[in-house]
């Protein structure tokens, strides 16, 4: 137990603990942000429209969708390992680690496969653009070329997420999104490779990212160092982390959709307003990647201290972590209605655009803090590895809700405000539902009402 009792999440102040895990993933998600906005400049610039539209739209979401997907998945290895963690068994989180990589790599391999057989059938199925299906299947069957390192990447740092360690992770991006970016501009710009370059640099940037994480791994001197040799699947544990990870994984594919279909609401509102919420997406993703790394924050500290039976710690990590997200997301929406209109002036230069992508920020923002407890509450419940309900109640409260009033409601008034009250509406009657839930048919209900410490 002494690796339990030199643990920080299970043992230092909640509250500090939290934030010192908290930041590092944030700045890794603002990184990533940087690169994806420097690889769409780069691409846009040096290889045009049709590049552009080929590597960001109809692949776009294809690659959103399978990552989101297998994320979700292996989420159920980080829950499992934290608990194991937590609980000091580290016969059973060397168990996981070592399943879960083996697993990766299987699952790397057949989508690798699939992907690039199935790539043509699945852009016609989605009916791309013809004058750029063809730099789409180069991009994307290069891109699921290099499915396995992602997945290791992905799996890896969940790992030393749910170990308490944020810190590495987050450098290993730096690494891999500057190597991006550096070999974006060598490919594309010095050896003329196109849409295939762009896909190479990304490729091997994630095999870099991949590589760091064996590499630590394998150095670690504690319960989650991982060997090589002894890679195995416990079908004990493959079942539970299966049983976890599936819910979560579909439940980034809903949203994923639900996407979609807003996208196609938007699209019947005319230019400007797809260039405005094109605009809003890219500057409200600031307010999501903090709500996310607050999720993954709340997901490690109920994970660490359930395994650790600490059920009061369990308690004051979900109060603590629905706090500082409420702080955070007050303080995003303040920012985001007083700079709104100094914003979007620096994406588009056209006058009605920018009117229209200030209205829908000051509107939206209004409501930022009603999905606070969506994030939150889905997180701590995925610590103690319940996932299936939650995958219902936002499959059906936010996904299927938000649709079927873009279906149904938004061509009876079919105007930007139809569409955008969707949100709040779905968050408010989600939050209520994830609160029921929590009290009083969770596995942590008795957690939230215990007063032990």
């Amino acid at each position: 137990m002494e690796q339990t009792k030199r643990n920080p999440i299970t043992e230092g102040k909640i509250g500090r603990e939290m934030l010192l895990f908290f930041f590092p993933i944030l700045f890794g998600s603002f990184f990533q942000q940087i690169y994806n906005t420097a690889d769409a400049l780069i691409v846009g610039r040096f290889l045009g429209k049709i590049a552009l539209s080929a590597v960001g739209g109809s692949s776009g979401m294809i690659v959103m969708l399978v990552i989101g997907f297998f994320v979700g998945l292996s989420s159920g290895a980080t829950v499992l390992v934290a608990q194991f963690y937590g609980a000091g068994d580290e016969e059973e989180v060397s168990k996981a680690v070592h399943t879960v990589f083996l697993f990766s790599l299987l699952c790397g391999f057949a989508v690798m496969v699939l992907g690039i057989v199935m790539t043509p059938a699945i852009l016609r199925l989605m009916n791309a653009p013809e004058e750029t299906m063809e730099m789409s299947i180069i991009y994307l069957r290069v891109y699921f070329t290099g499915m396995i390192g992602n997945l290791i990447y992905n799996v890896g740092s969940g790992i030393l997420r749910a170990v308490g360690d944020s810190k590495r992770p987050f450098l290993f991006l730096v690494v891999s999104c500057i190597l991006n970016i550096i070999l974006d501009l060598l490919f594309i710009i010095v050896f003329r490779m196109g849409v295939f370059g762009a896909a190479f640099a990304t490729i091997l940037s994630q095999l870099v990212s991949a590589i760091l994480v064996i590499y630590v791994m394998i150095r670690q001197k504690a319960s989650y160092q991982l060997h090589l040799k002894k890679l195995h699947m416990d079908l004990a544990i493959l079942k539970k982390m299966i049983q976890v990870g599936l819910p979560a994984g579909m439940q980034a594919v809903m949203y994923g959709v639900s996407n979609i279909i807003i996208q196609v609401g938007v699209n019947g509102l005319g230019t400007d307003y797809v260039a405005a919420w094109a605009t809003y997406y890219k500057i409200d993703g600031v307010f999501w990647m903090t709500v996310n790394a607050f999720g993954i924050a709340a997901a490690t500290f109920v994970g660490q201290n359930y395994g650790a039976a600490k059920m009061g710690r369990v308690k004051q990590s979900i109060v603590i972590c629905m706090l500082q997200t409420i702080t955070a997301s007050v303080c995003l929406s303040v920012a985001f209605y007083v700079v709104s209109p100094w914003i979007f002036p620096l994406f588009s230069t056209d006058s009605g655009v920018i009117k229209i992508g200030v209205a829908m920020m000051r509107y939206l923002t209004r409501f930022y803090v009603l999905y606070v407890s969506i994030e939150i509450l889905s997180g701590a419940l995925r610590g103690v590895g319940d996932t299936f309900i939650p995958m219902v109640i936002s499959g059906v409260l936010v996904c299927l809700l938000r649709s079927v009033w873009i279906l149904f409601v938004m061509p009876l008034h079919n105007n930007m405000y139809t569409m955008m009250i969707s949100y709040p509406i779905s968050w408010s009657i989600c939050s209520v539902a994830f609160f029921v839930y929590l009290l009083c048919f969770s596995k942590l209900r008795l957690s939230v009402f215990s007063k032990k410490k």
